[in-house]
């Protein structure tokens, strides 16, 4: 539980300084490729890559970097959000993605949802509309952003539940970084607006740290604890943005946006509680299935 915790707190300086970054000038490109970078090389010093690089053997590399433009997507959209809107407007659409992910995992993966869960992803759909309220002048560009990086994080995070039976865990996390950080290179030179000064320079270094950190907590509170019981801690972000969006920015979220975000975390918690339930009942039928074998044989 304080792993988690503490990933989405590192998870909430990332989007806090990139936001901070991209209002004093700082090109977008520029953050974003700076988080990847930093982050490529903290995995290659302390996963010690030098040692073991089969753990890092791509199996499939077109999917890798396909897998890496998606989170690179979700990352240069969240950025460009970040220009026009506050911290908890961005997580709260941000939170949507688990229902979109419900949606895709169908078609894509073959885990249909029950009638149920698309109730709730419906409810959840009904949190963003209430956040953007398009057709009453609040639905902008910036919404736009949050939607597109929202959409390529739930790609993202599709296919990282395919290719985790094939491909290491080393290799997941190096490529999902490497692959942006290459991509990114091309565009480098028409990305002038660098930082100007030994602050902002500390500041956009210091992305790859919360990122890659924040990867690593994750990491390890995933091998202490089950899916479904660190299932909600990724809502506490939504504490930590209000926060930290009122501290350094000085900006509040309107009652639509925090009538909203309690719309999709309710949403969001609903399918989770589903979900373990049916894990639940799916491992009541395979143990009374297999008692009733042995009783057989």
């Amino acid at each position: 539980m304080l792993l988690m915790l503490s990933t989405y707190v590192c998870f909430t300086f990332l989007d806090t300084s990139s936001k901070y970054l991209v209002l004093a000038g700082i090109s977008a490109l520029i953050v974003a490729w700076a988080r990847f970078v930093v982050h490529v090389l903290l995995v290659g010093v302390f996963l010690r890559g030098w040692s073991e690089p089969s753990r890092f053997r791509a199996n499939n590399l077109p999917a890798h970097i396909l897998r890496g433009a998606f989170l690179f997507g979700s990352t240069m959209c969240n950025i460009m959000a970040l220009r026009t809107l506050q911290l908890a407007e961005t997580t709260s659409i941000y939170f949507f993605g688990p229902m979109v992910i419900t949606a895709l995992a169908g078609p894509l993966l073959g885990e249909w949802a029950g009638w149920r869960r698309w109730m709730a992803i419906l409810s959840g759909f009904v949190g963003v509309l209430v956040i953007t309220r398009p057709g009453v002048g609040v639905f902008g560009i910036g919404h736009l952003f949050a939607l597109g990086s929202m959409l390529s994080n739930s790609f993202y995070v599709i296919m990282t539940r395919r290719m985790s039976a094939t491909e290491t865990s080393e290799s997941l996390i190096l490529f999902s970084a490497l692959a942006p950080a290459v991509l990114l290179l091309p565009t480098l030179p028409f990305s002038l607006s660098l930082p100007q000064d030994a602050w902002h320079w500390s500041v956009l270094l210091m992305l790859g740290v919360f990122g890659a950190t924040g990867h690593w907590l994750l990491v390890q509170a995933y091998r202490l604890a089950t899916t479904t019981a660190l299932a909600p801690y990724p809502y506490s972000q939504m504490v930590w943005m209000i926060l930290s969006g009122w501290i350094i920015f000085h900006q509040f979220p309107d009652r639509w946006t925090l009538v909203g975000a309690a719309i999709i975390v309710a949403s969001g918690l609903y399918i989770i509680h589903r979900e373990h339930r049916l894990r639940l009942r799916n491992h009541a039928a395979l143990d009374a299935e297999t008692e009733t074998l042995a009783k057989k044989l």
